[in-house]
């Protein structure tokens, strides 16, 4: 029996990958990989037997079952196998079927984190996900299985929402927030294709997402993150008072 390693690929540059992940890649066998991996991340495995088991929105996708009987197939016969996956394998990865398949086959396995695309996204825009005094909790949520039922009661009580794969149901997410209490004047944030050469980004109002202009604005064929609350909005203005007094205290040393 071989080992298994899913490996967390980061939001899109070949270059955000961790070392470890990096380093593991360039000893793979075989690599089954996401359709959201770039090309420039497969570089670092020239030697590997490359198989695609990627899922799109929206286009022909390979089923889970049969990615879990491959790798579980594959670990059989190799030593080295990975299973690359964009962002952080742990976050709306399916990562719990797959270790479930390699543990009722016996196959020792190890996870490697990434950066996942909220954390990229953030970056990209230069707006922090908490910010003191305004917000202390962050939600990552998805609405990508559940079209028809938009229900978003629970994320309301987060300061900071980041929907993944919410690009179809951004106009209903945000009248959605709307009508569970979050002000139509909260900033509502569109990230493209984050870290990548098609990057780009755009700020709304969550009335304007509401109105179907996010939607519009948004091109199919990237990925996409709606980012919604009011750390995402302007620079907090002047010194905290806290911050001041702190200084008074302690000034530093001539």
């Amino acid at each position: 029996m071989g080992k298994v390693y899913l490996i967390g690929a980061g939001p899109g540059a070949a270059d955000l990958i961790t070392v470890r992940g990096a380093r593991l890649l360039g000893e793979a066998e075989v690599v089954l990989h996401d359709a959201l991996v770039s090309p420039e991340m497969l570089e670092w495995c020239p030697q590997a037997r490359l198989v695609e088991v990627g899922k799109r929105c929206g286009k022909r996708s390979t089923a889970q079952l049969f990615i879990n009987r491959q790798i579980v197939d594959l670990a059989r016969k190799h030593e080295r196998v990975v299973r690359l996956k964009g962002g952080d394998p742990m976050l709306f990865g399916r990562a719990d079927e797959e270790l479930q398949a390699l543990e009722e086959a016996g196959i020792a396995y190890e996870i490697v984190p990434g950066i996942t695309a909220a954390l990229a996204a953030a970056s990209a825009i230069a707006r922090p996900l908490t910010k003191r005094g305004v917000s202390r909790s962050v939600a990552f949520a998805t609405q990508a299985k559940a079209p028809d039922t938009i229900d978003v009661e629970a994320d309301v009580k987060a300061d900071t929402l980041v929907y993944y794969m919410g690009r179809d149901q951004a106009a209903a997410i945000a009248s959605q927030l709307i009508a569970h209490g979050k002000p139509a004047s909260t900033p509502a944030w569109v990230v493209e294709a984050a870290t990548t050469a098609h990057q780009r980004s755009r700020q709304f109002t969550l009335r304007q997402m509401a109105a179907g202009e996010a939607a519009a604005w948004i091109d199919p064929q990237h990925p996409s993150l709606l980012m919604i609350g009011e750390a995402l909005g302007g620079r907090a203005s002047g010194v905290a008072e806290d911050d001041l007094q702190e200084s008074e205290r302690h000034p530093r040393a001539a």
